[in-house]
């Protein structure tokens, strides 16, 4: 038994054909109908009489177009585009091919030839991901959004440095400002400190996947996967969040751009062409830009926490490393050697892991089970100024400081297992 599909268009002609045939219908009615003429209506039913319903289907389903395309042309043009043209629209791709290779295919076609290749995808498909917009927090303190905004802030004045934004998620109030010369873990300690200092501690800072922020190595840092700046909020009880995207923090990136226009214009009409200078003039800036452009919260709680006497700001916004001691009271750190002043307490740290803690002012200890022990340094290369070794979101900063670098001191650099300083040049060491 064969079986004979038919479109709904063949369907309809053979339901009027039948009416047709048992007198329902008159020809007219039918040609009206079918929007045929009446000859054609006659061959039609005189057709249908004589073989049935299989003399409604068309002819030519199942058989190539006759406005197809010649053979092996869709591979070439294809081809063309795989190799010339891949990231060309179906339009320009079309143009390309009619005046380069002459080749004329109307854009339509090659729309769809591109579409079963995987060479395009449609409106739907290249259509960005939709972000909707969250509520704000309730409370002040709850949740603060933090970001780096590298900049021309000074324009021609003075050189590009970037800005440390602090947002308050609840009230899009700016909380604190200040320009450091790039985005670095001692220039997120300090800004933080002096954030904690002036507010309190909030419940959380929110951010986005920066090395200072999040380990992007699966390896980790020191093993336990967390990079200095989240050891320091985990000993003062701040949560830190990474944002999995901008727009997550898209209160925080909006006041960017906004202080991108004004906060440049007003530094030009202040005249401010320097970090320390502009540093100064960040406060009342920001009490202004509240003024102007700061919400007020659902809830008038403040989330944000009195420091404690045990939250020792100085001690946690430090850079910590463990160093394994040798039989000979050595360790190295930063490519130095230093030496343990023999002793019984340190005698007993022999093959121990001991802490090498790095204050940002440049002192530095080195601790067993919390104590200090003494120690001598040993320079392996040669005793000059060393330039700091740099952690760079961004390379601008870095070759600025670099620049002053050589221009000031002897070659020589210490390694980049030590702290990765950016805004400041590193003392040397001394006895402890």
């Amino acid at each position: 038994m064969t079986l004979h599909f038919m479109s709904d268009n063949e369907l309809s002609r053979l339901e009027i054909l039948r009416d047709l045939g048992s007198r329902r219908l008159t020809t007219s009615a039918a040609a009206d109908l079918l929007g045929l003429e009446r000859r054609q209506v006659q061959r039609l039913a005189k057709a249908y009489q004589e073989h049935g319903a299989t003399t409604l289907i068309s002819k030519k389903r199942g058989r190539p177009s006759n406005r197809q395309s010649p053979a092996g042309l869709k591979d070439q043009a294809l081809e063309l585009i795989r190799t010339k043209y891949t990231d060309f629209g179906p339009t320009l791709a079309a143009e390309k091919l009619r005046e380069v290779h002459g080749i004329i295919i109307g854009r339509e076609t090659l729309r769809l030839w591109m579409l079963d290749a995987g060479l395009w995808a449609d409106r739907v498909k290249r259509r960005g991901r939709v972000y909707q917009p969250r509520y704000r927090r309730e409370c002040v303190g709850e949740l603060v959004q933090v970001d780096g905004s590298e900049h021309w802030w000074f324009e021609d004045r003075g050189p590009q440095c970037t800005l440390l934004v602090f947002i308050d998620d609840a009230t899009s109030g700016l909380m604190h400002l200040q320009f450091v010369q790039s985005e670095s873990t001692f220039a997120y300690f300090n800004a933080t400190q002096r954030y904690l200092e002036q507010h309190g501690k909030p419940v959380a800072f929110y951010t986005d996947k920066h090395a200072v922020f999040r380990v992007n190595k699966p390896s980790g840092l020191h093993g336990d996967g967390m990079t200095q700046f989240g050891r320091a909020l985990k000993a003062l009880s701040i949560e830190i969040i990474c944002a999995n995207s901008s727009q997550a923090k898209g209160r925080v990136e909006r006041a960017n751009k906004t202080l991108q226009d004004r906060l440049v214009k007003e530094l030009r009409l202040a005249g401010v062409s320097a970090m320390e200078d502009g540093n100064a003039f960040l406060p009342a800036f920001m009490a202004d830009y509240n003024t102007r452009f700061a919400k007020a919260p659902f809830n008038d709680k403040d989330l944000h926490r009195a420091m404690q006497p045990r939250d020792r700001l100085d001690e946690a916004f430090t850079w910590r490393a463990e160093r394994t001691l040798s039989q000979s009271l050595t360790l190295q750190y930063d490519n130095i050697l230093f030496m343990i002043e023999p002793s019984e307490f340190a005698q007993a740290a022999i093959g121990r892991r001991v802490e090498v803690v790095d204050f940002p002012d440049g002192r530095l200890e080195v601790r067993y089970k919390g104590r200090s022990m003494p120690y001598r340094t040993f320079d392996k290369l040669r005793r000059v100024a060393e330039t700091a070794v740099l952690e760079n979101k961004r390379l601008g900063g870095l070759l600025t400081l670099i620049r002053e670098s050589q221009q000031t001191q002897p070659p020589g650099m210490r390694t980049s297992r030590g702290p990765k300083r950016r805004d400041q040049t590193k003392h040397m060491f001394s006895v402890g």
